[in-house]
């Protein structure tokens, strides 16, 4: 096969894969006419591929690693070990939870179009910014000293900067959608959603590793930025809130806003009412535990992979080398698998989804203790990453528009999201603690307990309690619908 087909070759399969199962979906008629549907396409998918390239603009600091950690810092150890990566991620993932405080009221004030413009360019600029101070370590530039002796702390702020933009991706994403979307089509919605995080996954890891290996350091963070540029403008011209901002007939969406004729209440009104929702403090724990998880592996695989190398050998696997394209196929799977068997087996309930998906969770984390020194690893930690991610996508992604209603939906999934991010700030000071350090030779080369399997046990064995966890609360929202508002008389 040529070499240039070769490099397309994953992006095709991929463009067909996603092709083909949004074409098989199972279509709901909620009596959407052919113009509407048309136009919903064309909201949601700019806003949904900007969603992806705000993936990419926030992973690529773990693709960073991977050159940062070759680069020497004080007393022979790496400028980014393993301790580092996790202290700068927990730090931006918890400035991204706690941010949703701040911008799900922005959204709902102002709407989901405002969000995701505003995210989009802050997170660009973050980027840039990035971007410039690796170019800086690389050529001596200016600050080079400073940054290189002050490395952790000022890519912490970088990082935690970026991430506040970049929590308003999420809630911007779900409030558009939660006006153009009835809730007997949310499930497949779900599907969609995770879809586009799935792609997002994609350009971060495999296009990141490209990137990083073609083009050099710097472009890992200015590739992001210039692909967040373009599609700010193609959302500044194309994304609307509702259908009727953008010519269509608004309709009836039966979530929990639905014969809610009042006014829109203030942000604290909404903060007390969300946080007196037993569902949604409910779907909001799951979703802590769905944070922990999915990082745990996303983060760590591909490190744990190459630092073990040596006696495991997993670098040379197809998974190693096309991590972002099967984590990629992995989410489609998750949400297509999880949206439709919400909308046409549980008559579009969450919880039984999420219960069945954390099941899966639970006994792939236990089988995982006992093989993470084989091969098996990297198949099993691929399936996980499907449960995981179908559960994220069906509940920050759906459920949080069912039961937080269109009008509120911002505070909804701000708390919802929040807690994902908040189990993510869990998972890095976790494992930026347990996890074996790594120190570099003279020669440049890792050395260290890092290199030894044995000692990344802690890995799997944090993921099983917080699996069972999950599936405690998930049980817990099994029967949970959505309540309609009365209609006055």
């Amino acid at each position: 096969m040529p070499v240039w087909l070769s490099n397309f070759a994953p992006i095709l399969i991929l463009l067909a894969v996603v092709t083909f199962v949004i074409r098989r979906l199972p279509k709901i008629d909620v009596g959407h006419n052919d113009a509407f549907r048309r136009r919903r396409i064309m909201n949601w998918l700019p806003l949904g591929l900007t969603y992806a390239f705000l993936y990419m603009g926030r992973y690529n600091l773990k693709v960073s690693k991977f050159a940062f950690e070759e680069m020497q810092g004080a007393d022979s150890v790496p400028l980014m070990g393993n301790a580092d990566f996790g202290m700068i991620f927990m730090w931006g993932t918890i400035v991204y939870g706690v941010s949703f405080l701040i911008n799900g009221p922005l959204t709902d004030k102002y709407g989901g179009r405002f969000s995701i413009l505003v995210g989009s360019a802050g997170a660009l600029v973050a980027n840039l910014v990035m971007g410039l101070a690796s170019w800086s370590l690389l050529n001596n530039g200016m600050f080079h000293k400073e940054i290189a002796s002050n490395f952790v702390v000022i890519f912490s702020v970088l990082y935690s900067i970026n991430m506040y933009f970049q929590s308003f991706g999420a809630v911007a994403i779900v409030k558009v959608n939660a006006s153009w979307f009835h809730v007997r089509e949310r499930g497949v919605f779900g599907a969609i959603f995770g879809i586009l995080i799935s792609l997002g996954i994609y350009f971060a890891f495999d296009w990141g590793y490209k990137i990083l290996n073609s083009a050099g350091l710097i472009w890992v963070f200015f590739v992001p930025t210039i692909m967040l540029a373009i599609f700010w403008v193609l959302d500044f011209f194309i994304v609307q809130n509702s259908p009727g901002e953008a010519g269509q007939k608004d309709f009836d969406t039966a979530d929990a806003s639905s014969g809610d004729n009042g006014p829109q209440l203030g942000a604290l009104a909404v903060f007390k009412l969300m946080l007196r929702n037993p569902v949604i403090i409910t779907i909001a724990l799951v979703e802590f535990c769905s944070g922990f998880l999915r990082q745990a592996i996303m983060q760590w695989y591909r490190t744990f992979a190459k630092q073990t190398d040596a006696m495991l050998g997993l670098k040379s696997s197809f998974v190693y080398d096309n991590w972002g394209l099967l984590l990629c196929c992995a989410g489609i799977l998750g949400g297509v698998f999880a949206g439709t068997i919400s909308d046409h087996v549980f008559k579009s309930r969450r919880g039984p989804v999420a219960a069945l998906l954390y099941g899966v969770m639970l006994v792939c984390s236990i089988i995982l203790v006992f093989t993470y020194k084989t091969s098996a690893v990297s198949w099993l930690v691929l399936f996980m990453s499907m449960a995981v991610i179908g559960v994220h996508g069906m509940l920050s992604g759906t459920a949080s528009m069912d039961f937080g209603g269109r009008k509120n939906v911002g505070i909804a999934v701000g708390i919802i999201d929040g807690f994902v991010y908040l189990g993510t700030a869990v998972m890095s000071l976790t494992y930026a603690i347990v996890l074996p350090h790594e120190k570099l030779s003279e020669a440049g080369e890792l050395i260290g307990p890092a290199l030894d399997p044995a000692n990344w046990r802690a890995w799997p064995i944090a993921m099983v309690p917080i699996a069972a966890i999950g599936l405690f609360f998930a049980f817990r929202v099994w029967n949970a619908s959505p309540e309609r508002k009365k209609k006055a008389a």
